[in-house]
């Protein structure tokens, strides 16, 4: 396999040429990928008709071990048979629009806040990778940001300033934020987890932001004092010069390493509208491919 890029964004993003990723199988092309998502961090594939299972498959010939732990399963009623599919979508099993007020959808109205997969868990999120199924007549479209990028912008006191510094994430915080109210027991299962506010990414050795709307403390500070610098540092990272926004078409397939990127959905009429996506997210685990290597921050 072969493929050419074209860049979308000054900073970041990259559109591939045709090529059938389920077909994508031997180390040379898949490592092709990597290195391709290792300097644009978010690549555009189009017309790539996976299915549910095509798609796990990829994504693990690709990078492995498959995030499961989503959320809270119960209110995710998966269509698909297992967690390692995340369900973006506004339907219920039958195929019918959410209600306005049903559980799931407030819940997953989060999804339109600026976050990165899976950093309530250790190891967080690697790759993820949306498939567009079912795109409405409306923009509704997904931004992403480069927080490589917002990191180079920062004036040297400010990276002095975060060198070190842990950070707090939990899904549990970023629903919340919206209003969501969880009972005891659904709060218990969502722990969260810590990870380095700034990351030294492998291969490119490239520093990251490491901030989203999971983000709820940073570690010793007062709680104040370290949401106003998250937030402070969100704002930065989200300007317009670091943000794509991509308008999908049907069997657009999009891969983003969470390392090093932001996203959020933007907000449609989803009550009146369909809308269907599918998200596998890797982990960001020690071994990869059978060879041990470091965990970088």
């Amino acid at each position: 396999m072969s493929f050419s890029l074209k860049n979308l964004h000054a900073h970041f993003v990259a559109e591939a040429s045709p090529v059938d990723l389920r077909q994508v199988a031997d180390e040379d092309a898949l490592s092709e990928i990597r290195s391709a998502l290792d300097e644009y961090a978010v690549l555009v594939f189009h017309e790539q008709p996976f299915s549910a299972q095509e798609q796990m498959a990829f994504a693990q010939r690709l990078d492995g071990e498959l995030h499961t732990k989503t959320g809270i399963s119960a209110l995710q009623k998966n269509r698909f048979g297992t967690e390692a599919i995340a369900d973006i979508s506004n339907v219920d099993e039958s195929g019918a629009i959410i209600a306005p007020d049903d559980r799931r959808r407030i819940y997953n109205l989060a999804n339109r806040l600026w976050h990165t997969d899976a950093s309530f868990q250790d190891p967080g999120g690697r790759y993820s990778m949306l498939s567009a199924k079912l795109i409405p007549p409306v923009a509704a479209d997904t931004e992403f940001a480069d927080m490589r990028a917002a990191y180079d912008a920062l004036d040297d006191e400010m990276k002095a300033r975060l060198e070190g510094l842990i950070v707090h994430h939990s899904i549990a915080y970023s629903r919340e934020i919206l209003g969501f109210e969880f009972s005891e027991n659904e709060s218990a299962a969502l722990e969260g987890a810590c990870h380095p506010l700034i990351r030294r990414l492998p291969h490119t050795g490239r520093k990251s932001l490491y901030v989203a709307s999971h983000a709820t403390k940073i570690i010793g500070w007062p709680i104040p004092e370290g949401r106003l610098l998250l937030r402070d540092l969100i704002e930065h990272a989200t300007q317009r010069k670091f943000v794509y926004r991509h308008t999908w078409q049907v069997d657009d397939f999009v891969i983003w390493d969470n390392r090093a990127t932001m996203h959020r959905g933007l907000a449609f009429d989803d009550t009146k509208y369909r809308r269907e996506l599918r998200r596998v997210t890797t982990l960001d685990i020690n071994v990869r491919w059978g060879s041990r290597t470091p965990r970088h921050f």
